[in-house]
């Protein structure tokens, strides 16, 4: 079976990199090299019959950046798979990337084993993210909790975790030795705090900072 790919990088170098790493292999046909998302997208609306199985992109592009690209090409054909392979490994990035449902993210400092790896693994319907993109991802998310955690007092971490084991406000009135008008100025509070909805995010919240198993 041959999968046509699409390469999306402003940096000639990189994308002659790819270019051989992937002539290597019979089974990969590339469609289409550019320098800028914007190119890509055209490509993709004037060939809208054209089976386009993967697109490897940077982010950070003139014109139109990779996950403006991702987004644009998955509205189009929700089946065209996309690769990011940058130089970015913020955590920020990160967490846009993932909610942005793209299918996988390789560093540009990867070896050229990971990067057919991660493509085969696209490629084959499932995500790829590198361990050193998964290690900052879980090392930031850990870190954010542990401040969140200490940004909370005492009573304010009892009231949550009385919410998620779900007693009623007047149960945890009652538990707590407060007033029932006490416990709802704090559970507005974290949900304000927390920035959630509402009793069902502030559960999550507490079973996602171990308060509750």
């Amino acid at each position: 079976m041959t999968y046509n790919i699409i390469i999306a990088d402003d940096h000639k170098m990189f994308l002659d990199g790819v270019l051989s790493i992937l002539s290597t292999k019979d089974e990969y046909n590339i469609l289409l090299t550019a320098n800028t998302g914007k190119n890509v997208i055209k490509y993709v609306s004037i060939n809208p019959t054209k089976k386009i199985d993967l697109i490897i992109t940077d982010i950070s592009m003139p014109e139109v950046d990779g996950i403006t690209l991702n987004n644009s090409v998955k509205q189009t054909n929700p089946n065209i798979k996309v690769l990011v392979v940058s130089m970015h490994i913020d955590t920020a990035m990160i967490d846009t990337l993932i909610k942005n449902d793209v299918d996988g993210y390789v560093s540009k400092n990867a070896e050229k084993e990971e990067l057919l790896t991660a493509i085969e693994t696209i490629l084959k319907g499932e995500k790829y993210f590198s361990n050193i993109i998964k290690e900052a991802y879980m090392k930031s998310v850990f870190t954010k909790e542990k401040e969140t955690l200490q940004a909370l007092t005492q009573r304010e971490k009892d009231v949550l975790k009385l919410i998620a084991l779900e007693h009623t406000t007047q149960e945890i009135a009652d538990q707590l030795f407060l007033s029932k008008h006490t416990i709802e100025s704090y559970r507005k509070n974290l949900i304000s705090k927390l920035n959630v909805r509402n009793l069902a995010g502030l559960t999550k919240y507490a079973i996602k900072l171990g308060l509750v198993d």
